[in-house]
């Protein structure tokens, strides 16, 4: 154990963006395994008792394409945002690094801004990746944001706190991916959800809009309107990304 960390922490002194790439897609894989099998047996204990033999079997492709995620998003971006946030507080706040005012600071800008626009990304490259269109994306998009954005949000702050005020920046994203095993086992598990009524409680406000109230303007419209850009966006941009991280990968 002690060789293979000592492995890891040559191969990110040498090569930091491809390490963060091959950690990150390896472990969300995983994830998308482990997503697969709480789905497969949360539907095996509802089967007729005839049924619950069913074999489970690792849809590989579902596994690539989640893969595909961690490799192209989490691993270049991920690395990038966790160096440049670090430096961006420290220089542009002036805040002594491990204070608990520096530690809420980037909890706060990482729950705010890569936080939703992670899910968001997450939600519309797996919906593109297995061949909807943009109409259906958005749909998507629309159903499985606000509960996971909502449930994460309860949870990730925690680990960042610690994360934040007790790991080095080097090996945050390696922090991040440990616990993203859970994380992308439940944004998999969320997506493979579609219409679950357990969902339905998360729109639960949606009524509102109907009758023209200007909190439900705000509460629906906004997301609706921010998620049908970041889908355009994303569909736009996917061949330019790829492209880049391609290009990335091979220097």
């Amino acid at each position: 154990m002690l060789k293979a960390w000592k492995w890891y922490q040559h191969c990110l002194s040498s090569h930091p963006v491809k390490t963060q790439i091959v950690s990150s897609g390896t472990l969300w894989g995983i994830g998308d395994i482990g997503a697969q099998y709480i789905t497969h047996s949360t539907a095996t204990s509802l089967l007729p008792k005839s049924n619950e033999g069913a074999e489970f079997k690792i849809n590989w492709k579902r596994v690539a394409i989640t893969s595909m995620f961690g490799f192209g998003f989490v691993g270049p971006v991920g690395h990038f945002w966790y160096e440049g946030l670090d430096r961006f507080i420290r220089l542009g706040f002036l805040l002594q690094p491990k204070s608990p005012r520096f530690v809420a600071t980037k909890v706060a800008a990482d729950g705010i801004i890569f936080g939703p626009f992670d899910l968001f990304v997450f939600f519309t490259y797996m919906g593109f990746s297995t061949g909807k269109n943009v109409a259906q994306v958005k749909e998507d998009v629309k159903r499985d944001f606000l509960p996971a954005l909502i449930l994460e949000g309860g949870v990730w702050p925690i680990f960042q706190v610690v994360n934040f005020r007790y790991v080095p920046v080097r090996y945050q994203l390696l922090y991040v991916n440990v616990f993203c095993l859970i994380d992308s086992a439940f944004l998999s598990w969320i997506e493979q959800q579609k219409d679950a009524p357990w969902k339905q409680w998360f729109t639960s406000f949606q009524p509102l809009k109907e009758r023209g109230g200007r909190l439900a303007a705000t509460a629906v419209g906004l997301p609706i309107l921010v998620s049908d850009y970041c889908v355009f966006f994303c569909h736009k941009n996917l061949e330019t990304v790829s492209n880049a991280i391609s290009g990335l990968i091979s220097d």
